[in-house]
């Protein structure tokens, strides 16, 4: 599936299921509030901090997926609802990425070394 498909099937959504988007403004909290349950997935998984039982310890990769799923579809409203193309938006912008960056990470002595501060 294409980008665009992705964001027609969102729209179709929706329409059928949604009833209506939520505005910008509640999207824009709602992406947030998707972002920190990732972020706290991520805190337990990779970080210092544990779970609070084992059933969230055991189903972490399920949730990160569903997380990241969640993130990508307020993104993929959003995006509906000030009528942007996500997928020329990303070609755009790794345009810019590449012509600006070109050099820059590959000089980077702090991606170049291997983990010497460890």
């Amino acid at each position: 599936m294409t980008i665009k498909e992705l964001q027609l099937k969102v729209d179709r959504w929706i329409q059928d299921i949604g009833v209506r988007y939520f505005d910008e403004r509640t999207n824009a909290l709602i992406l947030g509030e998707e972002v920190g349950e990732l972020f706290r997935l991520i805190a337990r998984k990779y970080g210092e901090q544990s779970f609070k039982n084992q059933e969230d310890l055991n189903n972490v990769d399920e949730n990160i997926k569903d997380e990241l799923a969640d993130i990508m579809f307020v993104l993929i409203c959003l995006a509906n609802q000030m009528d942007i193309d996500i997928e020329s938006a990303i070609h755009e912008n790794l345009l810019k990425k590449t012509e600006r960056d070109q050099n820059r990470h590959k000089s980077n002595s702090k991606l170049t070394r291997l983990n010497s501060d460890e």
